[in-house]
C-alpha cells in the first residue's frame, strides 16, 4: 500500500455535532478506504510525485485526501483515470473547460497554428480579431489587454486603477478569489496574497461597503468585486449590493472592477450584461482560449491607454499563437450568443432540479449559484455570503466527493461543478438521481431543516 494508515484518518477529528461524529468518521474511512482499493495507480502516482514535488503537485486545489486521482486522457465531457475508471467530467476544469476536452473545431485552431510555426515573437490576426470579439462582446470593454491567466489580469486591472487614479487602496471582499496571489479567505487575506493596501469588506454588505467606500475616498483606487463568488461558494452578489458599489466609486472617483474570470460565461457579455451593470474595467480567462492558457482585462479607453506607452505590460505568451488561434474560433464559432443563453439555462434548470429533490427529503444540503455554476452547502439557505466551514460541513464535503466519484461524476472536491457545453443531458438527470441517493442515504449524517431551527 503506498499511504500509510495513518493517512486515513488525518483531518477526520470533528469537534461539533458530536452526535454525528462517530458515524461521519466512519462513513469517512469507509469511503476513504474504498477509494485507495480502487485507485492503485494513481495511489502508487502520488508516491513518486511526492519525491520531486511538494504534497506530489504542482496545483493546490487538485490536492485532496487521501491522495487525487490522476487523469489519463479525456473525450468530450467524459474522463478517463489512469486506473481505467470513466465519469463524467462535471468540474469543468473549475470553468476553463467550457469546450470539453475535445472541440474538433477548436482542435484543428491549435493543429493549424502549430504548422504555422510556434514563438514568432511578433502580433498576429488572430490577436486583433480575439480583441474585437471581446469589446464587441462586453459593454463595459472599449480596449483590451490579454495575459496569461487570470491571476495576471487581475493584477495588471488593480495596477491600472492605481496610475489611473494616483490613489493605491483597494477594496476587496472576504471570500473573494482574484487569482493565485489575490486570495481572501473569511478571515481575511491569504498568505500568499500580493501586498497592496486593502480594506476589507463582507460580500452583499451593502451598508458597509458604501461605508468603507466614503471612509477611504481620498485615497481609493478601486473596487474589484466577483458578480458571483466562484471558490467562494457560487454565492451571487445581491443587485442592490452592486449598484450601490457602482454608485459609490463614481461618487469617490476610485474604478470598480468586475471579476469575471469565471462569470463570463453567465451571457453572451458576461453576467454584467445580464445584470445590466457596467463596470469600469473587466478581468477576464479561463475557457476563453478554448482550453489554452488566457487571461484579458480591458474597460474605458482612458484608462486603458496608459498602457499605450506611458505603462509596460510584459509577457513572453500574452499573445501566444496557440491561445490567440483557440480563443478566436472558440469566442468567434462556437460559444455564441445562442449557445451562451442555452447554457446558462440549462444550468439553472439543474440547479432547480437538484434543490427541489433535496427540500423534498428536508435534509440540510442544498447547491447554490447560478447559470451553469453551482457549489453544495449543508447548511440552511439562503446563504448570502461565505463562511468558514465546520469541521462537520467539511467532512460532509468530502463525503459527498467521494461518493460522487464512486458513482462516476468528477466535480471539485470543495462541491463546485461547472457544466462544460458537451455534457449530455442523460447525464445530468443521472446527476440528479445520484445527488438525491446520496442525500437519502447519508439523511442521518446531513440532519434535517426542522432539527437545525
Amino acid at each position: 500500500m503506498c499511504v500509510g494508515s495513518d493517512a486515513f484518518s488525518r483531518g477526520l477529528e470533528m469537534s461539533d455535532a458530536p452526535g454525528w461524529n462517530s458515524a461521519l468518521q466512519s462513513s469517512l474511512l469507509e469511503a476513504r478506504n474504498r477509494f485507495v482499493a480502487k485507485h492503485p495507480r494513481s495511489c502508487e502516482l502520488h508516491s513518486q510525485a511526492r519525491l520531486v514535488m511538494p504534497a506530489g503537485n504542482t496545483r493546490s486545489v487538485l490536492y485532496y485526501e487521501p491522495f487525487p486521482i490522476a487523469m489519463d486522457k479525456g473525450e468530450g465531457s467524459t474522463l478517463w483515470d489512469i486506473d481505467g475508471h470513466e465519469f463524467v467530467n462535471l468540474c469543468g476544469e473549475y470553468t476553463a473547460g467550457l469546450f470539453g476536452h475535445s472541440d474538433t473545431r477548436i482542435v484543428d485552431a491549435v493543429q493549424q497554428a502549430i504548422k504555422r510555426g510556434l514563438n514568432l515573437a511578433a502580433v498576429s490576426r488572430a490577436e486583433c480579431e480575439l480583441a474585437k470579439l471581446i469589446c464587441t462582446r462586453f459593454p463595459s470593454i472599449e480596449l483590451v489587454r490579454f495575459t496569461n491567466s487570470g491571476t495576471e489580469a487581475n493584477l495588471m486591472a488593480l495596477t491600472a486603477a492605481r496610475a489611473h487614479t494616483g490613489r493605491d487602496t483597494i477594496l476587496a471582499f472576504r471570500g473573494g478569489y482574484h487569482g493565485g496571489l489575490l486570495l481572501f479567505t473569511p478571515q481575511g487575506p491569504s498568505p500568499v496574497t500580493i501586498p497592496f493596501p486593502f480594506v476589507l469588506a463582507d460580500f452583499n454588505d451593502t451598508d458597509a461597503a458604501s461605508a468603507l467606500i466614503k471612509q477611504h475616498g481620498d485615497r481609493l483606487a478601486a473596487v474589484i468585486v466577483e458578480p458571483m463568488l466562484g471558490s467562494g461558494g457560487c454565492i451571487a452578489a445581491e443587485i442592490g449590493f452592486l449598484t450601490t458599489l457602482r454608485e459609490a466609486t463614481r461618487e469617490v472617483g476610485a474604478l470598480l472592477i468586475f471579476d469575471e474570470v469565471m462569470t463570463s460565461r453567465m451571457s453572451y457579455g458576461g453576467l454584467q450584461k445580464r445584470l445590466g451593470i457596467t463596470p469600469d474595467l473587466t478581468t477576464l480567462g479561463k475557457y476563453m482560449a478554448g482550453g489554452m492558457s488566457f487571461g484579458a482585462f480591458g474597460g474605458q479607453a482612458d484608462v486603458m491607454s496608459l498602457f499605450d506607452g506611458r505603462l509596460p505590460h510584459a509577457g513572453t505568451f500574452n499573445n501566444n499563437v496557440l491561445s490567440m488561434a483557440a480563443g478566436r474560433v472558440a469566442l468567434g464559432e462556437i460559444f455564441t450568443q445562442t449557445a451562451a443563453g442555452e447554457l446558462y439555462d440549462r444550468g439553472e434548470r439543474l440547479l432547480t432540479s437538484l434543490n427541489n429533490r433535496l427540500s423534498k427529503l428536508g435534509v440540510l444540503m442544498h447547491f447554490s449559484g447560478l447559470g451553469s455554476l453551482a457549489t453544495v452547502h449543508y447548511r440552511v439557505p439562503t446563504i448570502v455570503r461565505p463562511y468558514t466551514p465546520t469541521a462537520r460541513e467539511d467532512g460532509l464535503r468530502e463525503l459527498f466527493f467521494l461518493d460522487m466519484l464512486q458513482a462516476g461524476f468528477y466535480l471539485a472536491r470543495r462541491g463546485m461543478i461547472a457544466l462544460s457545453l458537451p455534457v449530455q443531458q442523460s447525464d445530468l438527470d443521472r446527476f440528479v438521481d445520484t445527488v438525491e441517493e446520496f442525500a437519502h442515504n447519508r439523511r442521518r449524517l446531513l440532519g434535517t431543516v426542522d432539527a437545525s431551527a
